[in-house]
């Protein structure tokens, strides 16, 4: 059994490719969003109002997160979690042989019921960013999988009792482009063959300073701007409005635009970001989103995997930055997979 929630995609982006290598495994698997565990309409209210806060008032994210790093604000929203165990206690009715969860509230819940023994299955927890929150991790589930060691070492602090770093979570789709491909993908997307395309990505709701971070790129001259707007359509006709024609909504096929580029350029740090490095490209923070945007940011520089780049150095860092590939380590699906009782463990997955 696998938890996310709909907040952004990288949770659900994780727990889709998890099932999928899983489901290779010989394991039969079920997934669920925590937000339709919650009473009535609270789980959707939940979504649209985080949504609206990094529209409205981004900055105030950060105070926010800040808040919920102390101990008192943790454990009462640890405990609001809670209010989606009566539902969830009904999925658990037929108790699966391993759980997992890619998204935080549904960590504290499941980590509660396994320190109360009503939670026999074995726990794993897959934590989507390279920053770990004190919310992130629960002392009382089996295992944290981290996409890298910073990531594992800070889960272990905060009380992870076996905290593993393991190679990100990336869909298959994302690798390097073959002889030709990039050529015939820009072909495709109606982009020129001959210009140096940056990426510029903000997460399926199109959040952040988008637009500041297109004009920036469109003045240094060393890359022209290739803009995805999630299914945000308001910044993407902005966009359009300003003069910029190489703008998208919701792209289906994202390997292909990304192997059609040379650089991407984000603001968060979550799954598009390892999407991007899967492929083969630079990758560029700038004018990073408050809160999860800047903490992620931070631990991407850090480790030398993203570097955070300013307003003087941008021209500089696309025309000269560097690929650094994903991470090294184990499958978390093979981790996962090895947390199963023997008895429970499918005959394609021992």
């Amino acid at each position: 059994m696998l938890i996310s929630a709909r907040i952004g995609a990288g949770h659900d982006g994780a727990a889709a490719e998890l099932a999928r290598r899983l489901g290779a495994r010989g394991f039969a698997v079920s997934r669920h969003d925590y937000l339709d565990l919650l009473p009535g309409r609270l789980g959707q209210r939940l979504c649209d109002a985080y949504h609206r806060e990094l529209e409205v008032a981004p900055r105030s994210w950060d105070f926010l997160l800040a808040a919920l790093g102390s101990a008192p604000l943790a454990r009462l929203a640890g405990s609001l979690a809670g209010l989606a165990t009566p539902r969830l206690r009904e999925l658990l009715a037929a108790p699966p042989a391993l759980v997992v969860s890619t998204y935080p509230l549904a960590s504290q819940v499941l980590g509660a019921l396994r320190r109360t023994g009503e939670l026999t299955a074995p726990v794993g927890v897959y934590l989507t960013d390279p920053s770990v929150h004190r919310l992130a991790v629960s002392p009382h589930v089996d295992l944290h999988i981290a996409p890298n060691q910073h990531a594992a070492t800070a889960a272990g602090r905060r009380g992870a009792p076996k905290a593993i770093a393991a190679r990100p979570v990336v869909a298959p789709g994302f690798r390097p482009p073959a002889p030709g491909e990039r050529d015939r993908a820009r072909e495709r997307f109606g982009l020129a063959t001959g210009e140096r395309l940056a990426l510029v990505v903000s997460g399926s709701w199109g959040v952040g300073e988008v637009e500041g971070t297109t004009e920036d790129i469109a003045a240094t001259g060393a890359a022209h701007p290739v803009v995805v707007c999630g299914r945000n359509d308001a910044l993407r006709e902005r966009l359009r409005r300003a003069g910029f024609t190489r703008v998208f909504g919701w792209v289906d096929d994202m390997p292909a635009l990304m192997r059609a580029c040379d650089v991407v350029v984000q603001n968060a740090g979550g799954l598009t970001t390892l999407e991007a490095l899967a492929t083969g490209l630079p990758v560029l923070t700038y004018r990073s989103l408050p809160g999860h945007g800047r903490a992620n940011a931070r631990v991407l520089d850090e480790i030398g995997l993203v570097p955070t780049v300013s307003r003087t150095g941008l021209a500089t860092a696309l025309s000269t930055a560097s690929v650094a590939g994903l991470p090294a380590g184990a499958d978390p699906a093979r981790l996962l997979a090895a947390m199963v009782r023997p008895a429970a463990v499918p005959a394609r997955a021992a």
